[in-house]
């Protein structure tokens, strides 16, 4: 049992928004997210450097960024969370209002290369993921990334991370955070490690052929670079496109 199943939501919407000197550091990081997307090269730059270092094998364009980004939100990260949320009796809705009162910049950036590492470090412990390969592929980019990510980890662990609480109100699994560091260290020493897939994914076909495409920064550029690269072509797909696992 963890805060977010037992507490009242109050009580957790108290821990999520935390004391009130840590609110400006939040609207400064939120603004610093949205200030992001007007950086197109800095986008472009840390696609180069994924491509360079291995992490995926195609460059999509920025075109091809925003529509992926959206399809996988659609039809992947979503729905997919909704499952999860409706299996275990918890709102869905609720549990995203926790995570915006946490950090707000963490629901800017569904791809996550507009993203500080914090940012996405935040969001992989705050939220039990359906994947979270992505986000250690998305890390290794920066440098110390994965460094920073066990160090949180194992703070979260001992109860000594500096957003315990706020994090600790989002959380609905006990023992996610001690799975996922074992997965960082598994994944430090051999990047192909089995994946830590949460358990409606693990348990449903259709969900996992779409952990196939978008779980993982390789398979999702893949995908996005597929997509139009026009914006009228783009525009009719994002109006007629159909889930790319079960064509729903």
């Amino acid at each position: 049992m963890t805060a977010r199943t037992s507490a009242p939501p109050i009580a957790l919407l108290r821990d999520a928004i935390g004391p009130p000197t840590g609110v400006p550091r939040k609207v400064a990081r939120l603004g610093r997210a949205l200030r992001a997307y007007a950086q197109g090269d800095v986008v472009r730059a840390r696609v180069r450097k994924l491509h360079a270092a291995g992490v995926i094998d195609v460059e999509p364009t920025l075109l091809q960024l925003a529509v992926g980004g959206y399809d996988m939100l659609r039809f992947f990260i979503s729905p997919a969370a909704a499952d999860y949320y409706r299996e275990r009796g918890i709102s869905f809705g609720f549990h995203q209002i926790l995570r915006f009162c946490d950090d707000p910049a963490s629901l800017t950036d569904p791809i996550g290369l507009l993203s500080e590492p914090d940012v996405i470090i935040g969001h992989v412990l705050q939220v039990v993921h359906a994947n979270p390969i992505y986000d250690l592929q998305l890390l290794s980019m920066h440098d110390g990334g994965l460094d920073d990510l066990e160090a949180q980890t194992r703070a979260m662990i001992a109860g000594e991370h500096p957003r315990q609480a706020s994090i600790g109100s989002i959380v609905e699994e006990a023992d996610y955070h001690q799975r996922l560091l074992d997965y960082v260290c598994a994944f430090r020493a051999d990047p192909r490690a089995r994946p830590l897939r949460r358990s409606n994914v693990e348990a449903k076909e259709n969900l996992r052929s779409l952990d196939r495409i978008f779980g993982s920064m390789d398979s999702a550029m893949r995908y996005f670079a597929s997509l139009p690269t026009s914006v009228p072509a783009a525009l009719h797909h994002v109006a007629t496109a159909k889930s790319p696992a079960t064509g729903v």
